[in-house]
């Protein structure tokens, strides 16, 4: 129900209340009023029946009846009353004029009828019955019992006195049945008039709660349009009344709320994108341990999807006897900050946990609780190092390249001069200058690799299937593979699930072939070299797995760094697996490594995915 039905509902039920009981006070007090009339009418009668007897009788005294003897004076009376013409017609006229009169009878002191309006009983015995009092005094609801009852007659009496001395009674019977027939028209007419009344209340009390509570629409319409963005009604509109001031209010509190929830959903899509992208697990608790913000990554931390943790409160999510509940929970009940706890997780993860309060003002509001991933923490800090590192040498590579080209670029101009002078020498002067020359040469082609090596890209990236470019450095390290007694192997997924990068493809190609080349050089033995490609989440993963010699455990942390080579006099310069890390982070990507010394080595590249439908869209924009 609707506050405005209840409020409707409420002054229309208080209106009815209010007729209903001035209703019923007029029929109770037309009833009693009525039955009033009924015992005056009655009284009157006896007390003109006790008149009209006594003044039937006369002095017995100057009469002949003994009035010692108790009997005579009794039969004296008697007749006198039966005879007198005056008192018998007044008992007639009784039950013929009044409408409500049922009988009379005048008793003497032994309760035999005297007198009786049904001359039949005259002599006999007369019973007693109730006083017209008891339904005279009687309740309203009471009174309409007796009256609709079965019916009664109920008595008016008065005590009679004859020559000095009590004779007896007079009675005057009034029937429920004569007073139903006199009362039921008066009482339906103020019935229908208290109906009547009743259903007017209720009309007017709903025209009068409408039209009271009429505003009401034209506020919440308002508010509905402010809301909405509909135009909102201006000062020199808006009427002056109460109402019309109320409704201008609301408009403007109606446009800042709604401005407010543009800029509370903006945020919170915001805050919901940052929450998908983080590697962290955040849990965002209220004063009350609460939880209101749950990050994605927190799923894999505790195991449990978001929609189950949300809205609980700490002691029931960590309630399970976990590592990670028996650090939380003390912390949370004793409001005490922990920093950087580590332990093991259920899957064997090294994870590290901090939890920090929020306070405002002093006032604690909240709690901020943060899970890593150790494991790649550690990874992230190897990769800065690498990429520092990586960066140093590049700068000092470039200055190194810059100062020794110089001198080489003097040495090749002067040695061609003085080969030039030198025309007429022997051969083996000749023979040793060539020497010198092929040397000086070389020397220049090395140090112009490392100046390409530092020197900035600019990628060609294309959204480009990665299936291609795997089959592709499979077929140019083939040849180089054989030499070696290697087979490459393929383990790509078929045609119908392409797996969409967007890359520089020679960059790409270069990178893996790096790979590829290292893992056919570590091989001794005959063996087989494989690639492998699948989508893992929003990441493509190509794995080249060879079956060599695996990385010392000491030279694991340098691989990635410039000019380091484990291959010796082998030929290796230590360039190409820089130069697949820098590839990688150019693409926004990742190379990682698992190897076994004597068992084979596993690089992993990861590289951002991208949706077919955004491929297909970027492909339009070229066209």
């Amino acid at each position: 129900m609707t506050r405005k039905f209840i409020i409707v509902l409420v002054i229309t039920t208080l209106f009815t209340a209010l007729v209903v009981g001035f209703s019923w006070i007029y029929l109770s007090q037309l009833l009693r009023q009525r039955l009033l009339w009924a015992d005056e009418t009655a009284s009157q009668l006896t007390n003109q029946l006790e008149y009209a007897a006594s003044k039937a009788v006369p002095d017995l005294t100057s009469t002949r009846v003994d009035t010692n003897n108790p009997k005579a004076m009794r039969a004296a009376i008697t007749n006198y009353l039966q005879t007198d013409t005056n008192l018998n017609d007044m008992l007639e006229a009784v039950v013929g004029n009044s409408r409500i009169i049922y009988d009379a009878a005048i008793i003497d002191p032994s309760g035999l009828a005297i007198l009786n309006t049904n001359p039949a009983l005259n002599g006999k015995p007369v019973p007693e019955r109730a006083r017209l009092a008891v339904l005279r005094d009687a309740g309203f609801r009471r009174q309409l019992r007796l009256l609709y009852g079965p019916a009664t007659v109920y008595d008016a009496s008065i005590g009679l006195e004859l020559d000095g001395q009590a004779f007896g009674s007079v009675r005057v019977g009034v029937s429920t049945v004569f007073l139903r027939n006199e009362l039921t028209p008066r009482l339906q007419q103020a019935a229908f008039f208290s109906v009547v009344a009743i259903f007017c209340s209720l009309v007017l009390a709903a025209v009068v709660s409408n039209v009271a509570l009429g505003p009401l629409r034209a506020i919440a319409r308002n508010l509905d349009d402010a809301t909405a963005g509909n135009p909102l009604p201006e000062q020199e509109s808006a009427s002056e009344d109460e109402v019309g001031l109320v409704s201008l209010k609301i408009a403007h509190l109606g446009r800042q709320i709604r401005d407010t929830n543009q800029i509370f959903s903006a945020l919170k899509d915001n805050v919901e994108q940052v929450m998908t992208k983080l590697q962290d697990g955040l849990m965002l608790f209220t004063r009350d341990t609460r939880v209101v913000l749950v990050s994605a990554s927190a799923e894999k931390f505790l195991g449990r999807p978001r929609r189950e943790i949300l809205g609980r409160t700490a002691e029931e999510i960590f309630s399970d006897g976990s590592v990670l509940g028996a650090v939380v929970l003390p912390a949370f009940q004793k409001q005490r900050q922990l920093a950087q706890y580590d332990f093991d997780a259920a899957d064997g993860r090294r994870v590290q946990v901090s939890l920090d309060f929020i306070q405002e003002k002093g006032t604690p509001i909240g709690a901020l609780l943060t899970m890593r991933d150790a494991e790649s923490v550690r990874r992230i800090e190897n990769e800065i190092e690498i990429s520092r590192r990586l960066s140093a040498s590049g700068r000092l590579t470039r200055g190194v390249a810059h100062e020794v080209k110089n001198p080489i670029n003097a040495i090749v101009l002067h040695l061609q001069l003085l080969q030039n002078k030198l025309q007429q020498d022997d051969p083996d002067t000749r023979r040793h200058m060539d020497i010198i020359g092929n040397e000086i040469h070389r020397l220049d082609r090395v140090v112009q690799i490392l100046v390409d090596f530092t020197r900035p890209r600019d990628l060609r990236l294309e959204d480009l299937d990665l299936r291609p470019i795997l089959e592709s450095v499979s077929a140019l390290a083939a040849p180089d593979a054989a030499r070696h007694g290697v087979r490459i192997a393929l383990d790509i997924p078929a045609q119908d699930d392409p797996l969409l990068v967007r890359v520089d493809s020679d960059l790409i190609k270069q990178a893996i072939l790096n790979l590829v080349l290292n893992g056919v050089q570590s091989m001794t033995a005959a063996g087989t070299l494989t690639l492998k490609a699948r989508r893992d989440g929003e990441m493509i993963l190509a794995e080249v797995l060879d079956q060599g010699c695996g990385i010392p455990p000491e030279a694991q942390e340098k691989i990635f760094e410039l000019y380091f080579t484990t291959k010796g006099d082998k030929g290796g310069s230590g360039i190409g697996l820089a130069q697949t890390y820098q590839i990688m982070q150019w693409h926004y990507g990742s190379v990682e490594f698992d190897t076994i010394v004597g068992a084979g080595t596993t690089f992993r590249l990861r590289l951002p995915a991208i949706a077919k439908s955004d491929a297909k869209q970027n492909e339009e924009l070229t066209a």
